[in-house]
């Protein structure tokens, strides 16, 4: 199933997340409303720090919405880093990074692979 696009709320939600928690790196679950990333969870027990954050994956929560993950690239490098490849399988399709300054072109969207995947902002 093709995912068109993500929320321009939840976008801003995320861009407004990471430069609140800069220069600490952020961690999030996205959720899917009608084939559009729209929502997210923030997953007890996250740990975040300079360089990573993380959970357990037995925090995530239960349903079948999750469409994948968002986090926070404080170093401004918007590519999946050697621990985001692996992690990104475990937790759905589509895997957005945010960087500083945090305005609307500061992101990226990424496959479970790693490969870039074209999301349209939508409203």
């Amino acid at each position: 199933m093709k995912m068109p696009g993500i929320s321009r709320e939840l976008l801003n939600l995320l861009l407004s997340i990471g430069k609140s928690q800069h220069p600490l790196e952020f961690l999030a679950i996205l959720e899917e409303r009608d084939n559009v990333l729209a929502e997210l969870d923030l997953v007890p027990g996250t740990v975040s720090g300079a360089e990573s954050a993380s959970f357990s994956l037995d925090m995530l929560p239960l349903g079948t919405r999750i469409a994948g993950s968002a986090h926070s690239h404080p170093n401004g490098v918007l590519e999946p880093s050697t621990a985001d490849l692996r992690f990104f399988p475990s937790v759905g399709r589509y895997h957005i990074i945010v960087g500083p300054p945090y305005g609307p072109r500061d992101w990226r969207c990424f496959t479970a692979g790693g490969s870039p995947c074209t999301l349209e902002v939508i409203g």
